[in-house]
């Protein structure tokens, strides 16, 4: 695991654009039931990333482990329970925008979500959240959302491609994540 305590900080315009993005996880902005598009996105993006202090704590707290700091990881955002979507400082000398998507849940679930922040516009595009990307096996099935499109569309740097694809191929990029994440649980 890359504990790289200088990693650049610097809140990526996309994230500035999700943040502004209202998901009504399990109904809709009146409040009525739904079944379709970002409705069945449990995501709260955050304007900035959380501190290295909070973050620090969060790890040592998931793990068990006094001495896990978490310095490589940059959280970004929440599901409704609490679990963290993160940036992944695992690649050197790459910059944020290139690094992966993680997910740690409030329960001890992880997983990855997108092997970097514009195939994560794209998860999000087709209609699933952080934590749905990395635990759901079953059903990465394509509902696509205008809104989140567009702003796909706007930032990313990778060519569209469905959920499924994109971690398909990031779980094979990265098969030992959620391995090394429990390897850190004491």
């Amino acid at each position: 695991m890359n504990t790289t305590a200088d990693a650049d900080r610097t809140f990526p315009a996309a994230l500035t654009d999700v943040a502004k993005v209202d998901f009504y996880y399990g109904h809709d902005e009146t409040g009525e039931d739904a079944d379709e598009g970002n409705y069945r996105v449990d995501f709260e993006p955050y304007t900035d990333f959380t501190s290295r202090e909070s973050t620090a704590a969060l790890f040592r707290s998931w793990t068990g482990n006094k001495e896990a700091d978490g310095a490589a990881y940059l959280p970004f955002g929440q599901d409704g329970t609490g679990g963290q979507a993160m940036i992944w400082h695992t690649r050197p000398d790459c910059p944020l925008a290139d690094q992966p998507i993680v997910f740690l849940g409030s329960e001890g679930e992880c997983g990855v979500v997108a092997g970097n922040l514009s195939d994560f516009l794209w998860v999000l595009a087709d209609g699933f959240g952080p934590m749905e990307a990395a635990l759901d096996d079953e059903d990465l099935t394509s509902a696509p959302d205008e809104t989140l499109t567009r702003l796909a569309e706007h930032h990313a740097t990778t060519p569209r491609r469905t959920a499924r694809e994109i971690v398909t191929e990031t779980r094979a990029e990265f098969p030992t994540f959620k391995e090394d994440i429990w390897g850190l649980c004491r």
